[in-house]
């Protein structure tokens, strides 16, 4: 099907200040348009909530009418998020992508180009041969019929030429290791910096807790998301879309239907990956990264689909952690390397000590492998599941390269005896409520507890807690290696959600680096704010915790 744009009305939305309800169309001549505030018989609506500035989050929900072809909805439903976020698009953009192409040379810029485009040539050759009976081909043409939606929603026109436009956004997980597969092998260092995420030796994204409460009264699941400071402008989105699994006339849903996430602006993804299902699962990670130079040449352009992608795909699909892993697992991209964790709220049953099998299950995939299996008799166990950006699975441990950087810089790089993981082991039998289960994931004293020290001058570093803060390390210092210094890098929030809160996908929130055994961070006072972009950024981040309600049922 062929899609036109209502340009003028597009336009009009663009110029004049932004409605915080659009609703989009869909006229006989198969043409979108779009309204401010609510009209009948639309394909898609969105409303931002802006509470930005006394929160930390705006909130944005998008909803689509099943009466209207998939591919139809999932376009409408992109071009309604950016007429209402463009704004913020703009701002995170100019925060998080531009300049790239300058500070990675034109060269990278091209071969990361000429990679993406054949790949998705190759995707679109898929969903043309398959996407009509195959759920999963259908699932990927929606993801980026949504996405287009979005980038023709936003328009977005670079203001240095050459620069990437939105698309960019959406694929920055996997951008950080096609920069580096795609380097000559003799110009990858150990070291290797990039601007998505500032990316050191060591560098982490997230920490995460699966918390079984004494019992069995309740079951806890959370997640820190781990990142550059320039990224703090954030959307906590909740989707509801009238998909079918196929696009054939029998329509069943999928189940995965509505689906409330931390997010960014311009993102269709959480990036942070953590999402509450009406599947009943509950779906997040934490970076794993590879290390291990001779993996690289199993990432190809064909024969593979991007993680941020297939990620989106097994969310909408799956109806356990089971299904959900062997969705994920097809076409392994090798990009955006993690733990993910599938935590499967419909076979916990408060009051039970002995827990059902298939309630977690967990996936890591590095370049040419994943492994997958139900874990959930390691939770019954220990009462808890840590993550933290370090294998689980020993031979995922040793074929990313990690026995060399334990031979080399010591325990840090273990899984047993990390910094976060010895403090999880301490402290989580402590957690009895949601409260303390919060106090845990903030968690930073890392001039005064033991387990944060390091063989660094001083002797310790603040990436060294469950919430980083590596704006508190002394500009200074010294450290045996990139990722315990000083930078614009640390805990950007706190996501928590619990057996009550997961039928209606809600989930409590905070804003921000923590501040609980730490100064509030403030850009006015961090020595790197002159060279780190932080439009529409607050100056001080202090909010409180927050559980948002949903508006539109």
């Amino acid at each position: 099907m062929r899609v036109l744009l209502a340009c003028m009305a597009l336009a009009a939305m663009q110029c004049e200040s932004i409605a915080s309800i659009v609703s989009v169309t869909y006229t006989e001549d198969h043409r979108f348009e779009v309204h401010s505030g609510a009209v009948d018989n639309w394909v898609a609506r969105a409303n931002l909530t802006s509470k930005y500035n006394e929160t930390g989050w705006d909130f944005l929900e998008v909803q689509t009418s099943g009466d209207f072809p998939d591919t139809v909805q999932a376009y409408a439903a992109g071009l309604a998020e950016a007429n209402v976020t463009r704004h913020m698009i703009v701002m995170h953009w100019n925060n998080t992508v531009s300049g790239y192409c300058q500070s990675q040379g034109q060269e990278m810029c091209d071969k990361l180009n000429g990679f993406i485009e054949a790949n998705d040539k190759w995707v679109q050759s898929m969903v043309e041969q398959h996407g009509e009976t195959d759920p999963y081909w259908h699932q990927v043409d929606l993801v980026n019929h949504q996405l287009k939606g979005l980038e023709d929603g936003v328009d977005l026109k670079p203001t240095i030429p050459g620069d990437p436009g939105v698309r960019w956004l959406n694929l920055a997980g996997d951008l950080e290791d096609l920069e580096t597969a795609l380097k000559d092998p003799a110009d990858r260092p150990e070291n290797i910096k990039a601007d998505f995420g500032g990316r050191v030796l060591g560098a982490g994204h997230c920490s995460a807790l699966i918390k079984v409460l004494a019992d069995g009264e309740d079951l806890y699941t959370s997640q820190v998301t781990w990142n550059t400071y320039q990224s703090m402008l954030r959307i906590q989105k909740r989707y509801v879309f009238g998909y079918g699994q196929t696009g054939g006339a029998d329509k069943a849903a999928i189940a995965g239907r509505v689906s409330s996430f931390s997010s960014y602006p311009g993102t269709i993804t959480s990036q942070d990956d953590f999402y509450v299902l009406s599947s009943g699962l509950v779906t997040q990670e934490t970076t794993i990264g590879n290390n291990n130079n001779d993996l690289w040449h199993f990432i190809k352009p064909e024969g593979q689909v991007l993680e941020w992608v297939r990620a989106a795909v097994a969310n909408n699909l799956a109806t356990d952690g089971q299904e959900w892993t062997s969705t994920f697992s097809r076409y392994n991209s090798g990009t955006y390397n993690n733990q993910w964790m599938v935590v499967d709220y419909k076979r916990f049953k408060r009051g039970d000590t002995s827990l059902r099998p298939g309630v977690l299950w967990v996936l890591e995939q590095i370049p040419g492998h994943i492994m997958a299996d139900d874990v959930t008799h390691v939770l019954q166990r220990q009462q808890y599941w840590p993550s933290y950006n370090s294998p689980f699975f020993p031979a995922i441990f040793n074929m990313s390269g990690n026995p060399a950087l334990v031979a080399k810089f010591g325990d840090w790089f273990s899984y047993e005896r990390t910094p976060r993981a010895l403090i999880f082991r301490r402290d989580q039998a402590a957690v009895t409520d949601v409260g303390g289960m919060m106090r845990l994931m903030r968690y930073n004293d890392f001039k005064h507890d033991p387990l944060s020290a390091c063989d660094c001058q001083p002797p310790y570093s603040a990436e060294n807690g469950i919430s980083a803060r590596c704006d508190l390390n002394p500009a200074d210092g010294t450290y045996p290696f990139g990722a315990l210094g000083h930078r614009s890098h640390g805990a950007t929030d706190m996501k928590l959600t619990t057996t009550k809160l997961v039928p209606g996908m809600e989930f409590i929130s905070i804003a921000g680096p923590t501040y609980d055994q730490q100064p509030p961070f403030q850009w006015s006072k961090a020595d790197f704010a002159a060279t780190t972009p932080h439009q529409g950024h607050p100056d001080l981040f202090k909010f409180e915790p927050i559980q948002w309600r949903w508006q539109w049922k």
